[in-house]
């Protein structure tokens, strides 16, 4: 148990239009993720925040002027205390065939590198 990586996951509704009316039209979709980043710092204690893909062209999705009213997010903290967002129903399996692929290529390097030494042994 001791060996687990420890996750702190939660899901939240963030509001972004109080945020965001503050700021002048031209501006609203950088006001806005700024108020992510600002009210996951507040409520996940931590200083790093790193926004996904799939919540960046949500904000992005009606321009720079329209933002949405409010997200739903997946929110990840991970042991060093760096926080992962993601939109709520982002897909999730292409993340997951990346972190394989990156498994099969280490694989198939240390497979390539013990058949090379075994042929030299051979010889």
């Amino acid at each position: 148990m001791a060996d687990e990586k420890k996750k702190l996951e939660r899901v939240y509704n963030i509001p972004l239009r109080k945020e965001y009316q503050k700021s002048p039209h031209y501006r609203r979709a950088k006001k806005s993720i700024f108020a992510i980043r600002e009210f996951l710092k507040k409520h996940m204690k931590s200083y790093e925040v790193k926004i996904g893909k799939y919540l960046n062209e949500k904000i992005w999705e009606h321009g720079i002027k329209n933002p949405p009213h409010h997200v739903k997010v997946n929110c990840t903290k991970d042991e060093k205390g760096v926080i992962t967002v993601e939109l709520f129903d982002a897909p999730k399996d292409k993340q997951e065939k990346k972190e394989k692929s990156k498994e099969m290529e280490s694989t198939k390097k240390v497979e390539s590198k013990n058949s090379v030494s075994k042929k030299e042994d051979a010889k």
